[in-house]
């Protein structure tokens, strides 16, 4: 260790007493982390990429400061989805530190990883206060039946107002208006419950109608349009 000359001249005042890191919430536990085997939960990051033209939702489950889940949900770029598939591929088995340091390829993929890491580290999860945190595979149920991640798309101009693409429940087929043209419903298909249904054996007709529904006052409507059409 070198030390400046100023330093060498000073003389030594004692420290006292050392106290440790604040210990932080880890899965039912109150954690002094010291280092990265220290961490563990599971928490979400967010990050953007430097045009701001799409973003990445980052799902880690994480145990012993190694991660052993990862879920990885894009939106806006093409290009990210090809790096989150790579990602997706990276991740698991790396510590949180090998993660943070690794070129995930997309920018927005990184800066999640970098939001998320904060999360973690200063204990922020979801599972800081759930007993022995949550197994490995708990991030699909996030995305629900079908395994599809949660989409809203809504498209909206001054001239013709807006129009409903796809929201929570899934693709939407039709808009129901009042008769002040105001949106009061839809109706919309459950896209991966329907593909699900399809890949076990049944008609695609068959599995197109079975899940459809509506939403909101639709079968009061004044009228319906097709807001990809109309």
């Amino acid at each position: 260790m070198n030390y400046s000359h100023e330093v060498e001249r000073m003389c030594p005042v004692a420290k006292g007493p050392h106290h440790g890191p604040a210990p932080i919430p880890e899965e039912g536990n109150w954690v002094k982390a010291y280092q990265i085997s220290d961490i563990s939960g599971l928490s979400h990051g967010i990050g953007w990429c430097a045009p701001q033209q799409g973003a990445c939702k980052l799902t880690l489950n994480v145990k012993n400061g190694v991660i052993e889940e990862a879920l990885v949900e894009t939106l806006g770029c093409s290009g990210m989805t090809h790096s989150a598939a790579m990602a997706g591929e990276i991740l698991p088995g790396k510590t949180l530190l090998e993660a943070l340091n690794t070129d995930l390829v997309c920018d927005a993929i990184n800066v999640a990883m970098r939001e998320i890491f904060k999360q973690l580290a200063y204990g922020r999860t979801q599972t800081a206060f759930s007993e022995g945190g949550l197994p490995i595979g708990a991030g699909l149920e996030d995305l629900g039946k079908g395994l599809r991640s949660q989409v809203g798309t809504i498209f909206s101009t001054g001239l013709k107002g807006v129009r409903y693409l796809e929201l929570a429940e899934g693709y939407i087929l039709s808009v129901a208006l009042d008769e002040d043209n105001e949106a009061i419903g839809y109706k919309f298909v459950k896209v991966g419950k329907m593909l699900e249904d399809i890949r076990h054996g049944m008609d695609p007709n068959q599995a197109y109608e079975k899940n459809i529904g509506t939403y909101g006052r639709y079968e009061n409507a004044a009228k319906y349009i097709d807001p990809r059409e109309e």
